[in-house]
């Protein structure tokens, strides 16, 4: 995973697995450009949802944490404030995915998994300034 060093001098808040990005081509090939939203809940639990870029419609109260496959991500900025401690480390595992999520139909779901920055990146994403 991207770390703080004097090479990389950035972190990534967001990073997708070999096999979400072969999923997230393979999308948008079918699909053409997409966007990430981190569903907070409700009817398709907690879960990276996919959509074509531009249905969902993201505002003030939104973070765009980068981009995954050349895809912007995005989550609450709510939802940000237990998150952002952590590196949102998208995957693919067996399963249907959520029903307003694009992956749905593909026998696959998108999972997300974290992970802690160490104190390089924390000290290195508290000194930038945004989010």
């Amino acid at each position: 995973m991207p770390a703080c060093t004097s090479a990389a001098p950035s972190v990534a808040r967001v990073v997708a697995t070999p096999a979400a990005l072969t999923l997230i081509a393979q999308l948008t090939a079918r699909h053409g450009p997409l966007m990430f939203h981190q569903s907070g809940g409700c009817c398709d639990g907690s879960a990276p949802m996919c959509y074509p870029d531009g249905e969902l419609l993201v505002g003030p109260a939104d973070v765009r944490l980068g981009e995954i496959g050349g895809a912007p991500f995005y989550m609450t900025r709510a939802q940000f404030e237990y998150w952002q401690h952590t590196r949102l480390v998208i995957d693919v595992v067996p399963g249907a995915g959520g029903m307003f999520s694009l992956e749905g139909p593909t026998g696959q779901r998108f999972l997300t998994r974290s992970e802690l920055f160490g104190d390089e990146e924390a000290a290195w994403l508290a000194a930038q300034p945004g989010l």
